[in-house]
Parts: C-alpha cells; structure tokens; sequence
C-alpha cells in the first residue's frame, strides 16, 4: 500500500468517525485531485516547523528580571564564578550570554562588550531556525494551488473539447474541482502564517529582553570593578521612602 493510499484510508475512517467539517474537508480534497497532495505535505512539515519552533521558544522564554536579580546578587556573594554557576543551570539565550561574558571579565569590559555582542547573534540565529522553511511552505503552498487551478483548468477545457458541446454541468465542475486546490493552498498558507507571526513576535521580544539585560551585565561587571555593591540595597530604598 502506498503512501498516499494510506493517507487517503486515514482521512476516510476520520470522516466516517466524526461527522460535519471533516466530511466535508475530506469529500472537497478528494474532488481536488492529485495537486492537493502537494498541498498537504507543505502543511504537514509546515506545522511541525512551527511546533517545533513554538515549543522551543517557550523553554527558551524565562523570567528575565528575576534572573538578572539573582545575577546582581551573585555578584554581590560570590563573585563572578557564582554568577557563572547560575547562567550554566539556567536555560535561554540570556543566560548563555551572560555566561559568555562573565567568561570574559578578566579581560576588560570591552571584551566582555564583545563576546555579549558575538554571543547574541549567534543565540539570534538559533532562535530564528527554521523560520526560512517555514516562510517557503508559506509561498509555497498557494503557488501550488495555483498551478493546480492551473492544470485543472486545462483538463477542464480539454473535457469540453472532446465532448464537442459546452454544457453547463460540464463546465462548472471542472472550474470547481480546479478552484480546490488554490482554496486549500490559502487556507495552508493561513494558518502557517499564523505560527510565523507568533514566532517572530516572541523572537523579537527575547531579542529585546536579551540587549537590555547585557547592558545590565555591563553595567554590573563595571559597579563590581569598582568595589560598589551591585545588587540593589534595600536599606538604601527605605531611606528614599522615608525623605519623600
């Protein structure tokens, strides 16, 4: 049994067990012809793209500002070795950073100012993998519909040349079986361009996270250079309560 054999039995025991939309998904695609085939698997790796993506970007997504606190008080403790235990058990691209930093603190401020910089576009990169791919089955899978539309067309305007005789039912059903396959192209090209859309929005918000905690990195490495406490005092934010 081929592949597409086996797909088209799944579809039909999923339409014989529910009724409603699934029938009539799975009666509409068969009418498409073989061009919705080509459709399908550009949804298919498409949705794994993004699920892969999506499931990824949440373990990478932490709580940033507690992090930062709990850096700032390392600092203050331990020292750099302390913080550097932090960011190794801590996941995300902002620990990484800041671990590639701190690695760096021996050599200066604009060395770790360098490996921050170095470090954030490599953790940009992984964040955005995949993305490209996605992007493609996203043109990709209305173009295909098109050139369905396309050819189905042209079978259709075969058929009436063969009849020899323009009939109505004739030629409603060849357009409509050849519009098939650009709905389904759309509506792949719909829903994967709603995960993209997710993804990038939470890829630009831990970008954004990511540059201003280095800057807080930096400007901690610097106030420890300088024999100030780097984490904030609560002493000093009681006495500020009590001048106002």
């Amino acid at each position: 049994m081929t592949l597409p054999n086996l797909m088209v039995l799944l579809l039909q025991d999923a339409a014989s067990s529910d009724g409603g939309v699934i029938n009539v998904l799975v009666e509409r695609f068969n009418e498409g012809g073989q061009w919705m085939w080509p459709v399908l698997i550009c949804l298919i790796i498409g949705l794994a793209i993004a699920f892969e993506r999506i499931i990824t970007l949440n373990r990478a997504d932490i709580n940033t500002r507690k992090f930062i606190v709990g850096i700032k008080h390392s600092l203050d403790d331990g020292g750099v070795s302390a913080a550097e235990e932090i960011c190794a058990k801590t996941r995300g691209p902002v620990a990484a950073v800041f671990q590639a930093g701190l690695l760096r603190h021996d050599e200066g401020i604009d060395a770790v100012e360098k490996a921050v910089v170095s470090y954030g576009s490599i953790e940009m990169s992984f964040l955005e993998r995949g993305l490209v791919w996605l992007s493609l089955f996203i043109s990709l899978a209305p173009m295909l519909g098109f050139l369905g539309t396309v050819v189905g067309m042209i079978e259709a305007f075969d058929a009436i040349e063969s009849a020899g005789d323009i009939s109505p039912s004739l030629v409603a059903g060849g357009i409509k079986v050849a519009l098939l396959t650009t709905a389904f192209g759309l509506i792949v090209a719909i829903v994967l361009q709603f995960f993209y859309n997710y993804a990038v929005s939470k890829i630009d918000r831990i970008v954004v996270e990511m540059e201003d905690a280095s800057i807080e990195l930096i400007d901690s490495l610097v106030l420890l250079q300088a024999g100030r406490p780097v984490a904030p005092q609560v002493a000093d934010v009681g006495d500020s309560d009590e001048s106002v």
